[in-house]
């Protein structure tokens, strides 16, 4: 068995599973994506230039319907239908649309802003299934989708975010933790040196309400809420990512739980390379529409399309099992990898990260992660 090195501040890199081949890496799209493109996708255009980014996309993108005329017919039907709806809506696509590949073009609804430069990002997936776009422009956040059989198209504005340096620990009314919630964590084992770390604070008009912050690339860009009760919210107007991106970066292999305190555990097993989604997960699987797993981990995607292997340490319960689906089919089902919780006795099982830590110790939940089987779907209500 793979043996992870405890360091509490160093990332798991090609440990787990090492025996394991290397697999292509996957992207950051809806379930029906395909993951067999071997490039990073580019970043938003950039407000500084006029001209639409070159998409860096793979030599062979049609590989999969090169091979017989009739799958290209099929598919150059798919596009047309897509352009033809999104015509519908103001996107104009002119030249010849390549599934696989990034496109941009002037926004429809923003018209690109004062600098009237191509924000809008729009990307046919490999089998024409759907497009789907996103306008970056931070005063439009225009996002949509339309689908090449007969279901119901989606657009609409994301909430307008503030941009960095627009919040602070100051403005926020943060302070650092007092004994009393330094004791609270305690009684879970995490540790002062992990709060510490990872900038956990409380409001200081509260002295009950925990304060996660959260940070990308070194600057807060979000905070969410917890009172001991466990009632939660988020501070308003602030980008959804997922909690400790900056301990993702430029790492092959990363965990995922559904909470801060199971991200703060796994550190406490020495797992720096863990995240925790921001808003819980959702009570059925989703089949239509935007999930709100879609779109943070739209934000946060330059991250994980360099990541390898995605294990996924979700609660055991129904929603849990909900999330990791949901996770699994925009992530890429191939890379991901499922933690199976241990038996807390005869009749139920371990809920999560932290109750493994509470009665069982870091090394038992260090060697539960290890042990983390390739993915294979839950049967899980679906949303019609």
């Amino acid at each position: 068995m793979a043996v992870i090195h405890h360091c509490p501040c160093r990332p798991l890199l090609h440990t787990l599973f090492s025996s394991t081949t290397s697999r292509t890496l996957g992207r950051v799209w809806p379930r029906s994506f395909s993951h067999t493109q071997t490039t990073p996708p580019p970043p938003p255009p950039s407000s500084s230039s006029s001209l639409p980014l070159q998409p860096n996309t793979p030599t062979r993108i049609l590989s999969n319907v090169e091979q017989t005329g009739v799958g290209s017919n099929v598919l150059g039907a798919k596009v047309s239908v897509l352009k033809q709806k999104m015509e519908l809506l103001g996107i104009n696509s002119h030249d010849f649309l390549i599934p696989g590949r990034f496109h941009h073009f002037f926004c429809p609804k923003c018209k690109g802003g004062q600098s009237m430069i191509r924000t809008l990002s729009l990307h046919i997936i490999q089998d024409g299934g759907f497009a789907m776009w996103r306008c970056f422009h931070n005063e439009c956040q225009w996002i949509g989708q339309v689908f090449a059989d007969d279901r119901e198209a989606y657009n609409g504005f994301g909430k307008k975010v503030k941009s960095f340096g627009q919040i602070s620990e100051e403005s926020l009314g943060l302070e650092p933790l007092d004994s009393e919630l330094i004791a609270y964590f305690a009684e879970r084992m995490i540790s002062e040196k992990t709060l510490q770390r990872n900038a956990v604070m409380q409001l200081s008009s509260q002295k009950n309400v925990i304060a996660f912050t959260y940070r990308q690339n070194g600057l807060l860009v979000g905070c969410k809420y917890r009172t001991i009760e466990k009632r939660f919210w988020q501070e308003k107007g602030t980008e959804k990512i997922l909690y400790g991106l900056d301990d993702i970066n430029d790492v092959a292999e990363i965990i995922i739980v559904e909470g801060e305190i199971d991200k703060l555990s796994l550190e406490e097993a020495g797992l720096c390379n863990c995240v925790s989604v921001p808003n819980g997960a959702p009570t059925k699987v989703s089949t239509k529409g935007l999930p709100s797993v879609q779109k943070y981990l739209w934000n946060c995607k330059e991250n994980l399309d360099k990541v390898s292997r995605i294990i996924l340490a979700t609660d055991g319960d129904t929603s849990g099992k909900a999330l990791a689906e949901e996770l699994a089919c925009r992530l890429g089902k191939e890379r991901c990898w499922k933690v199976h919780w241990p038996k807390k006795d005869d009749s139920c099982y371990f809920k999560d990260a932290n109750e493994v830590l509470k009665h069982m110790g870091p090394a038992a939940l260090k060697k539960v992660i290890e042990d983390a089987e390739l993915y294979q779907p839950n049967i899980v209500n679906q949303v019609m």
